[in-house]
């Protein structure tokens, strides 16, 4: 079923080698074929290319399951307890939203026939193998078999795993503590860069609502690293270095496209009527629709009141004219107190003593 695939995959290496063996003339620099191993990380870069799109539909997806929140959250309140009828609602709610909660995974999903073609591919190109129908499989020539067998990074086989064989390595003329340690080392890369890149994204997105949702972030998390620890070390080591490349160029990827379409901000709304915080009541929370919290654009900010004339910041007006002094008046002396009025008796003074 993947034979299709085992042709593509092996046509793009092939091609990326042919251009990079101009450049290197297939000599060695520190111990490594370069022409081989950078065909392998622009086979990544070609296939992360073609990929890209579907990158971009799984930042949209949980964009859209992002706004969905308030209302899955709505619906497990509702059917608390009768999961069956909860799951029921919540596909409809997908439907009717034209949203898909696994499109998260989908580059994943794709990547993994790709990696498997690649380590199907490489998995054939071992010394041993003398037959030259054994050599010439998926538009491969000889010659071309017998240097990608041979190719090296750092003194170890890129067709080696850490648990090769002695017998496999004898073969490929290589030494095992160099395989182990080349190979431990980008196994160790490889857990360490699929748990970032995974980080990278849930730190930016957030927690899911749906707690499947959740749990498929959960898997993408811990469960693909703690994986690779057993797995990663059965993998040849040009399987490794698609992955770590991959890895990265996910970390740089996604810092882009999440800075283009990052996630929507947290809109809260003050309470009205009953309930609302004393001086609160009835007050208006910017507001936000679901286009906006999917394109990651400002909530619109509510119209502010035109102040009543005569105040200034809601404080009551002060009326200046009946401050003013009557006219003929005379000024009161802010210690002596006012004058006597004319004709009055003068207040007799205390005696002393």
């Amino acid at each position: 079923m993947l034979e299709p695939l085992y042709w593509a995959i092996s046509w793009i290496l092939l091609q990326w080698h042919a251009l990079w063996h101009l450049v290197f003339g297939g000599g060695l620099l520190l111990a490594t074929n370069w022409d081989w191993v950078l065909a392998i990380v622009f086979l990544v870069l070609t296939v992360r290319g073609v990929l890209f799109p579907v990158f971009v539909k799984q930042i949209k997806s949980q964009r859209a399951m992002q706004a969905l929140a308030p209302q899955i959250k709505t619906l497990q309140e509702k059917h608390k307890g009768d999961r069956e009828t909860l799951q029921r609602e919540m596909m409809e709610l997908y439907k009717r939203e034209k949203t898909n909660p696994f499109m998260g995974c989908l580059p994943m999903v794709v990547q993994i026939p790709v990696m498997w073609s690649l380590f199907h591919v490489l998995r054939h190109l071992n010394p041993d193998k003398k037959l030259a129908s054994t050599k010439t499989i998926y538009g491969w020539t000889a010659s071309l078999f017998d240097s990608a067998s041979r190719a090296k990074l750092f003194g170890a086989p890129i067709a080696a795993s850490f648990k090769s064989p002695a017998t496999d390595l004898a073969n490929m003329h290589a030494n095992g503590t160099t395989v182990k340690i080349v190979a431990g080392v980008l196994v160790a890369i490889m857990i360490i860069t699929t748990y970032l890149t995974s980080r990278q994204m849930i730190l930016k997105t957030g927690w899911a609502e749906d707690p499947q949702q959740r749990m498929i972030q959960r898997l993408m998390l811990y469960g693909i690293p703690v994986s690779l620890l057993i797995s990663g070390t059965v993998f040849p080591i040009g399987v490794v270095i698609y992955w770590v490349t991959t890895n990265i160029f996910s970390l740089g990827q996604q810092f882009w496209v999440l800075r283009k379409y990052p996630p929507p901000p947290a809109s809260k709304t003050a309470p009205s009527g009953k309930g609302a915080p004393a001086g609160k009541a009835g007050a208006s929370a910017p507001t936000s629709s679901l286009a906006d919290m999917i394109l990651g654009r400002k909530p619109k900010q509510p119209a502010k009141k035109p102040a009543t004339p005569g105040t200034a910041n809601g404080a009551p007006a002060v009326d200046g004219k009946a401050l003013a002094p009557k006219p003929g008046a005379k000024p009161v002396h802010p210690k002596r107190g006012a004058a006597p009025k004319r004709g009055a008796a003068p207040k007799a003074k205390r005696p002393s003593g």
